[in-house]
């Protein structure tokens, strides 16, 4: 029988030695680099932090201060005055030039696209709500679904259809998915795509049967099926 050999454990260690041994040279070698790369690093981490603390929070306080009539304005349905202010008070746009890094110009952005959309003005609604982010789910869902209604004002059937099922199945939820589902139903029926249209209605009834739309889908799907024959 022959002999297992058993492994060389000093070539192993010398491997790892090695090793070290060219990481330790590296390190020599480049000292100076990677220092340079560390105190930029830390530059900018302390910077952008600084920057936040000590601009950024307090100019979105006072943007947030600013904006306080324009959404009084707002509420109250006084869209031209929420959007241009009052000559004593900022509008959304005011914000949105004087703060425009901050939070709160981000959320003017919507409050203007909204009120551009409510007085006719689809393309100037489009560009304000397409340079609104936000992470809140219903919020973010219903801008698309906004972003929708302003191209199905101007005849745009593709790309109302698009934001509407944007809309719709983006982070999917009984609430908002129903509404702007249907509303793509709808572009589909005006595009004659009635096969479509009869696949959306019946999803909303499908996947969101306790909300009102759904209530409402049989009138749809039956005024459809009429079509269809």
């Amino acid at each position: 029988m022959s002999k297992k050999k058993k492994p060389d454990t000093n070539a192993g260690f010398e491997s790892v030695e090695n090793a070290l041994t060219r990481t330790e040279k590296y390190i020599e070698e480049n000292q100076k680099s990677l220092s340079i790369i560390i105190l930029a690093i830390v530059v900018v981490v302390g910077g952008y932090l600084g920057y936040k603390k000590l601009y950024l929070e307090p100019a979105d306080m006072e943007a947030h201060a600013a904006m306080y009539v324009a959404e009084q304005y707002f509420d109250v349905d006084s869209f031209y005055l929420a959007l241009m202010g009052d000559g004593a008070n900022f509008g959304m746009l005011d914000i949105i030039d004087e703060y425009g890094i901050t939070p709160a110009a981000n959320l003017a952005h919507y409050y203007a696209g909204i009120c551009y959309l409510r007085t006719g003005q689809y393309e100037d609604a489009i560009e304000h709500l397409k340079d609104f982010d936000t992470d809140d789910i219903l919020v973010a869902s219903i801008a698309l679904g906004d972003i929708g209604d302003c191209y199905a004002e101007l005849g745009d059937h593709k790309k109302a259809l698009a934001y509407y099922l944007k809309a719709g199945q983006r982070k999917q939820n009984s609430f908002t998915s129903p509404i702007f589902l249907k509303k793509a139903g709808i572009i589909y029926e005006a595009m004659e795509d009635f096969e479509k249209a009869l696949e959306i209605y019946e999803a909303i009834q499908r996947e969101y049967p306790e909300s009102d739309i759904a209530a409402e889908m049989d009138k749809y799907i039956g005024a459809l099926r009429v079509k269809m024959m």
